[in-house]
């Protein structure tokens, strides 16, 4: 192997040596003895209800909160506004409102929106006592940052209360980093995040020691051991409304060129911070660099949660993630020098003024890149803004009405503002990261910026909401609440049909309506008309109902269980109007399509009322979606249709993405609008299609302003042409997007994998009536890739599904003998040969067997068969690596190394992957839709033995 290309190796070796250890490990089963308390069992996620506390427009940039035992929370805003909930009334107050500087103003005199503000809110832990708050904010007209002590009475902010404990001089010239988060320990001592106060610097270090670029340079801030910037600050607030210095701070007090305040350094952005009251470690949410990729002159940023156990330096600027050194960049000589050493980091910058020897790094708890995380692949991809939140210790909540349930003991509720999920992160025995999992994943937080319990035991979580740098109205406050007992009934209700001429009769359903605990239920509908009248009721779960009136019927449904617990769902039907027919008609194949080969494609719509449908109201569209596309998203009725229909595959990537945090179609946010973005490239639509869903996945910043736009790696390029597709026609008012009859086809792209789908939409509203409501009817047809994975399979016997590893993650079917799985309804139309990627390795225990391929069922109708013989995969994969890297340095000269020999391939992956598995098996001719059955057999292998894996399989037409 020693001959081989490095990449290679190192994924021939990942191959060789990883997976079966990794098939090994899955298959490892817990002890029989091992007892699972039902206390500290994974609770259902439909015990924890998360409950909207606040209305639409309540809030304008909130920032922190503080709940009170009595339920009373207060929100401090950016703008300086401090805000009270009241659980009572239900109702949001503004009790104050302090003068903060808000703005930016550069040297050449621009003046923009700042980070800066009401930034930071706590209360005492005595509040209850001696009703004192803390706030940190940007003062009005100096250039510092404030930590004062004020009193609340009569829910007030009482003026002239105010005591200033600490202030640090900042600069407001350049954009960002302000921190403000606060939290107290045990002891009484106050921690108090505060950001780096930098100019942001992707490209290269943050060490620009040229005269006046100080506001560039970190090593001022950051790794300085006498500025309070970029640090986490610990101070014990005494009565008097000054502080002490507690033991154990960073730099003992009295120490030369060092502030005794400092219990955390080298902080980019720390956000909220928290403290496990069990162990009195400190753990916070770490907001990092921008770059998209290591370079000569960067590091690949990386956001991070960090757990300090005592005090430390967590190594910015010199360090990231797993103390990562970045290169040293030379600003003045445009020079590029090593990076610093984590064991003895040394800040010789003009700009420092304290200590050039600073303590020993200390690296991440858990970093995270823009892009997928090796490491971590459970957060996602996209922008990111690492938030934090608490660490769940029952013992807080001896008194609480509903605390979360032991399973939670010791873990660490983290959020990210950008990606909107809340992280539920275990620590082991030693305090070390041991595993995550997605908290609550169907509560999907607009930009979650405060997370934290409160007194009662309940978590709260403030959203900032979809607007940067101004008010959202989807602001607001949320309280998860967790129900032990007995749990509120899910309910479902729909009709048969949507509208009718009357008199109609429609067929109300209850279908997937249940009861978690298994109660009985009762049922109650309640059908009423918009036009007035009697209601008509009903008690039997599927009523029908017959309605003689045009008008509009809202049918709700409720549900009661055996506890009184109740809930209901409502839905409309329109009588007086028949909905729109739209029939959706695709030649050839109706399961797959097949690429680079065209499909011919008809909509035919009629409506009753309407007559002759023009075609330019009727929407129709084809796009094709990569991999992991959420077709449920799709699949959603319109209310109507409109221009933007036709885009509606666009706007599904954008709501499921992290574009809203900073983009609005036609309102203003952090980002330019969309219909901006569309008005300046108007005149040059190519370039656009070409350059900026390249833009999208790799970054930028300086087109509009000083604001970064995030890396998206994880999006194909095709999937963010889709997305700027649309873009570039925000303000178009055609609704349709193709003809009524046409043919279409999907192209190869080395940019995508082949596996997605080509979805076709046809939807059109009606004109109604003065009675009756318009109706939406909305057809979709999905073709899917003509390569399938096992691990989709609907029926599976006798085998298992696990993953494996060859240069991509696959599931594959690993059968015993009589074992099979079985796709449902799939259209075998013009589809003569099968490619299966299977192997069976003796070394890894695999007996080897036939194939059989059946429709209808199991021991249906034989179409197909092959055998895997039980023979060694890697050899054939090597020698087909080898060889296919020998004839790659054949063809290029060794004396003549040109870019065109620079860019041929050293090897051939299918040639390899062909050489490690790849089986073609004439289909036998099969015309319309089946279920079609992997069969495997091997009469000889012992009932536990496994006979093969398979990893693909693919249609060829």
């Amino acid at each position: 192997m020693k001959n081989m290309p490095r990449d290679l190796v190192k994924v021939a070796t990942l191959f060789l040596f990883s997976i079966p250890v990794f098939l090994f490990s899955c298959n490892q089963k817990p002890e029989s003895s091992q007892v699972i308390s039902t206390d500290t069992a994974k609770p259902d996620d439909n015990r924890f209800t998360p409950v909207v506390l606040t209305t639409q427009g309540d809030f304008d940039e909130p920032m922190n909160f503080e709940v009170l035992k009595d339920g009373r929370v207060f929100i401090n805003e950016r703008k300086g506004g401090l805000k009270l909930y009241d659980p009572v009334s239900k109702t949001v107050t503004l009790i104050a409102s302090i003068p903060v500087n808000t703005k930016y103003t550069s040297a050449s005199g621009e003046v923009t929106e700042a980070e800066e503000g009401f930034i930071g809110f706590t209360v005492d832990p005595d509040f209850d006592k001696n009703h004192w708050a803390y706030l940190f904010y940007a003062h009005p007209t100096i250039k510092k940052d404030v930590l004062s002590r004020w009193e609340i009475k009569d829910d007030k902010l009482v003026q002239g209360s105010e005591k200033v404990l600490l202030e640090i001089p900042t600069q407001r010239e350049v954009c960002c980093h302000t921190g403000g988060g606060m939290t107290w320990n045990a002891k009484g001592d106050l921690y108090l995040t505060t950001g780096n106060n930098t100019g942001n610097v992707a490209e290269k270090s943050q060490t620009d020691e040229r005269p006046g670029r100080s506001s560039w340079d970190d090593q001022r801030g950051s790794g300085n051991t006498n500025d309070l910037r970029g640090k986490i600050l610990r101070i014990h607030p005494e009565s008097d409304g000054t502080y002490s210095i507690p033991e154990g701070n960073l730099f003992p007090k009295g120490t030369d060129k060092t502030r005794p305040e400092i219990y955390v350094m080298g902080d980019r952005n720390p956000w909220r911070p928290s403290i496990d009251s069990k162990t009195g470690w400190l753990y916070w949410g770490e907001v990092g660099p921008d770059a998209n990729a290591d370079t000569k002159t960067t590091r690949t940023g990386m956001d991070e949660f960090n757990q300090a156990r005592k005090a430390g330096y967590f190594g910015w600027p010199y360090f990231i993630g797993d103390n990562v050194g970045y290169p040293f960049y030379d600003y003045i000589h445009d020079s590029v020098y090593g990076p610093n050493d984590p064991a003895k980091p040394v800040n010789h910058s003009v700009n420092n003024t304290g200590l050039q020897e600073l303590p020993s790094a200390q690296p991440a708890f858990i970093s995270y890149p823009y892009g997928i995380s090796e490491k971590f692949p459970e957060v996602g991809t996209g922008s990111r803004c690492a938030v934090g939140g608490p660490v769940y210790r029952n013992s807080d909540f001896k008194n609480a009405k509903r605390p979360f349930p032991g399973y939670y003991e010791g873990k660490w509720l983290a959020a990210d503002l950008s990606r909107g999920w809340i992280m539920s992160i275990s620590m082991d025995e030693k305090g070390d990261y041991k595993s995550m999992e997605h908290f609550l994943s169907s509560y999907q937080p607009i930009e979650p910026i405060d997370i934290k319990f409160g007194p009662n035991g309940d978590l709260y979580v403030l959203e900032y909401g979809s607007n940067w740098f101004r008010k959202s109205e989807n602001a607001k406050l949320v309280r998860i609440e967790y129900n032990s007992g007995n749990r509120t009934p899910l309910v479902k209700a729909s009709a048969d049909v949507s509208g009718g001429s009357v008199p109609f009769t429609v067929h109300l359903s209850s279908t997937g309506t249940k009861d978690y605990d298994g109660d009985s239920l009762k049922y109650d509908w309640n059908v009423v008309s918009s036009s007035g009248g009697t209601p008509q009721t009903f008690t039997d779960p599927n009523p029908s109902v017959t309605l003689s009136q045009a008008a509009s019927y809202t049918a709700t449904l409720t549900v009661t269980d055996s506890h009184g617990a109740q809930n209901s769902k409502s839905l409309i039907v329109v009588a007086g109007n028949e909905p729109p027919k739209i029939a959706l008609n695709i030649s050839g194949n109706k399961s797959f399509f097949f690429p680079d080969k065209p499909f011919a494609y008809s909509v035919d719509v009629s409506d009753k009322e309407d007559g002759k449908v023009s075609p330019a109201q009727v929407a129709v569209s084809i796009n094709y979606v990569s991999e992991g596309f959420d077709y449920a998203e799709a699949k959603q009725q319109q209310q109507s249709v409109d221009a933007s229909t036709r885009f509606d595959i666009a706007k599904v990537f954008i709501m499921k993405s992290d574009c809203q945090n900073c983009h609005h179609a036609d309102t203003k946010s952090i980002g330019p609008m969309f219909t901006e973005i569309a008005d300046k490239y108007k005149t040059n639509l190519p370039w656009a299609m070409d350059s900026l869903p390249k833009k999208i996945r790799s970054g930028g910043t300086g087109v509009w302003g000083n604001v970064t736009m995030p890396a998206h790696p994880a999006i194909t390029l095709n999937d963010a042409r889709t997305v700027v597709d649309y873009i570039m026609h925000v303000r178009d008012k055609n609704i349709s997007t193709l003809p009524l009859k046409g043919s279409y086809q999907q192209k190869t792209t080395k940019d995508d994998n082949g596996k997605g789908s080509v979805i076709i939409r046809a939807a059109y509203t009606d004109k109604g009536s003065a009675a009756a409501p318009a109706l939406t009817t909305e057809t979709v047809t999905i073709l899917h890739s003509p390569q399938m994975s096992p691990g989709s399979a609907d029926t599976i016997k006798n085998a298992d599904i696990k993953k494996q590893i060859m240069f991509v993650v696959s599931e594959n079917a690993i059968p015993r003998n009589n074992g099979y799985i079985g796709f449902k309804n799939l259209d075998l139309t013009g589809v003569k040969e099968l490619e299966l990627n299977a192997t069976a390795n003796p070394g890894e225990g695999f007996a080897g067997g036939t194939i059989e391929i059946r429709i209808d069922g199991p021991t249906g109708m034989l179409v197909g068969t092959t055998e895997i013989k039980p023979v060694n995969p890697y050899a054939a994969f090597m020698s087909a690596a080898n060889a296919t890297q020998n004839a790659g340095g054949k063809k290029a000269k060794p004396e003549v190394k040109t870019k065109a020999a620079a860019k041929k391939p050293v090897f051939d992956i299918d040639a390899i992957i062909a050489a490690g598995g790849r089986t073609k098996v004439d289909m036998k001719k099969v015309d319309g839709r089946h279920d079609l059955y992997f069969v495997f057999l091997n009469d000889k292998a012992k009932p536990v033995e496994p006979l093969l894996s398979l990893s693909n399989i693919k249609f060829v037409d």
